[in-house]
């Protein structure tokens, strides 16, 4: 696959990255994308990855994978494979450089016990509940903790003893020292070490005290080399603490650019909120189409491409806003239009009867693969006496502007005959149409007629006898609101999650070309949309997913 740039053109972040190669700040340009192995990676994840590595790819230097790995509780292998596989797919490559937070678990003990030494770390006591009462607000300073001066010896002693397991958790953490006064409460003695008796997914049991995100996140950037960390707004307030800790102990300096985390519409962009949709089965599960992860997208039949074109249109700014989530739709749907083959597919039908059809014959009528690629060539369609149409293509009363099917009206198949409506058999219990009886000229081959008579309406059809049942999932907006991040008061997201979200449509019927698909490819239904093949498909059972409809319709539906 050939990958167009992410973030290509110019921006504050490549403007002040070339700045910093002018003036011999850096001489090369290092940088990292640094998940977190707590979950799968969404679409925000996305925009993180292809600024992270198109930067490097940019100015020809290299960009780090390294796993933030500092809380056992929460992160698991899982999902360290997961986050691998997502990066690859949106086609970048981090080559040898796979690290972890937990490579450096040495190292960052050791500067530690360095600031200790140094008189800028202490053992405290406190609960949690206790420092969190004594770090202030935003409005008043906090107060020192009781603990506050103990004795280098005495934090030393404490210190290694809470490595060696002698305390149970909760007992005591370590803090740095700095300014309980400070308006920037992250540097009110933030917490460096807590005790965790948890078991790591690539440590085991070696460590029972483990460092604090803001503690391990900066000093793993320098020992890596890393020139240019580039995160998101949410880590602004954080850096002069990076920092501090950074010239503590003398060490390599990286520069921090923040950038505004992507907001998308009617999604929620949060691990934590994910994982609860996840865990309350109002999802099938992180890879469920409905989801904004990688893994989901890529189920559902979005190319990478259109993901990083999508991400290239929204740009890098400075200041958080909210993206229409049909920019990404028309992404995805621009893309597939080039590459898609189109093929019939008929998802709730009902049978049409040719009678005038010779019982038993069968014609080969030929369909384009692609008209936007005419190197995708053609396919042999199967025509037959009984076929399968949209229900919705007849109505017995037809409404106005209605070009469809209807008593005594003609219409094309595409690619076959013109045919008209004779007649139509109901079900005599519940007076739904069960059967239409049609006859066909055939002298209008190919959809037109010789006798120069107009027929405006066309459908799409497949054949009774060769069609192939599948089952439909089709997806829709998971929230019923735009902004589910920002809801009424007293109401949560999840009071705004969607019950039509999924419909499975069963006995669906598509044509025969498509009897032995394999998951992940993807196809445009004519006159119904994008579909994906699922990963649930197995030979006997066909599963697509939509992936996007033709049109953008829920925007028609919003401006009304």
């Amino acid at each position: 696959m050939t990958n167009e740039p992410a973030v290509s053109a110019s921006n504050f972040i490549r403007e002040a990255v070339e700045e910093d190669l002018r003036i011999s700040r850096f001489d090369h340009v290092q940088t990292r994308f640094p998940p977190e192995p707590n979950g799968y990676l969404h679409i925000g994840h996305a925009k993180a990855i292809c600024i992270d590595f198109g930067i490097a790819e940019a100015f020809g230097g290299k960009c780090n994978l390294r796993f933030d790995d500092t809380n056992p509780v929460k992160e698991e292998t899982e999902y360290v494979d997961a986050i691998k596989e997502d990066i690859r797919w949106l086609g970048y490559d981090w080559g040898d450089q796979e690290l972890f937070a937990s490579d450096y678990f040495e190292t960052l003990y050791g500067y530690a016990v360095e600031l200790i030494k140094k008189g800028k770390a202490y053992v405290d006591d406190l609960s949690a509940d206790q420092i969190k009462e004594y770090r202030g607000t935003l409005t008043e300073p906090g107060k020192e903790s009781p603990y506050r001066n103990r004795s280098v010896e005495e934090n030393l002693d404490i210190f290694d003893r809470m490595r060696r397991g002698e305390f149970p958790e909760g007992a005591c953490v370590l803090r740095a020292k700095i300014d309980m006064a400070a308006s920037n409460i992250n540097m009110r003695d933030p917490t460096m070490y807590r005790i965790l008796h948890a078991s790591h997914h690539r440590t085991g049991s070696k460590w029972c005290i483990y460092p604090m995100y803001d503690f391990a996140h900066g000093q793993s950037d320098s020992m890596e080399g890393v020139t240019h960390s580039l995160c998101d707004l949410a880590y602004e307030d954080h850096r002069p603490l990076y920092n501090w800790f950074i010239e503590e102990l003398g060490i390599f300096k990286t520069r921090q650019i923040e950038f505004a985390r992507l907001n998308v519409t009617y999604t929620i962009l949060s691990k934590r909120f994910l994982k609860q949709l996840v865990s309350e089965n109002l999802v099938r599960g992180w890879d469920d189409p409905r989801m904004p992860t990688l893994c989901a997208m890529r189920r559902r039949g979005y190319p990478a491409q259109a993901i990083r074109n999508f991400i290239d249109q929204v740009g890098v700014a400075k200041n958080e806003n909210l993206i229409d989530i049909s920019l990404l739709e028309f992404n995805v749907r621009n893309l597939l239009n080039k590459t898609a083959s189109r093929v019939l597919a008929v998802l709730n039908p009902i049978k049409v009867v040719i009678t005038n059809y010779p019982k038993g014959q069968v014609e080969e009528l030929e369909a384009v693969n692609n008209p936007e690629d005419p190197s995708a060539g053609t396919r042999t369609l199967q025509f037959s006496r009984e076929l399968y149409i949209e229900r919705d293509d007849f109505r017995e009363v037809p409404p106005p502007k209605y070009f469809r099917l209807s008593p005594g009206r003609e219409v094309r198949l595409r690619y076959g005959y013109i045919i008209k409506c004779e007649d139509f058999v109901k079900n005599q219990k519940t007076g739904e149409i069960e059967e239409i009886h049609c006859t066909y000229d055939p002298q209008t081959r190919g959809g037109y007629a010789l006798d120069g008579r107009k027929v405006q309406g066309t459908i799409h059809w497949v054949s009774a006898v060769h069609a192939v049942e599948a089952e439909v999932r089709m997806y829709d907006r998971l929230f019923t609101i735009q902004n589910p991040n920002k809801v009424e008061e007293d109401k949560s997201y999840l009071d705004y999650v969607s019950p039509d979200s999924l419909k499975v449509l069963t006995g669906c019927r598509v044509e025969p070309s498509l009897a032995n698909v394999k998951p992940g490819q993807q196809f445009q239904f004519e006159r119904k949309g994008f579909f994906c093949v699922d990963l649930d498909t197995k030979p006997g059972q066909l599963i697509f997913n939509l992936t996007v409809p033709l049109r953008d319709t829920w925007a028609k539906i919003e401006s009304k």
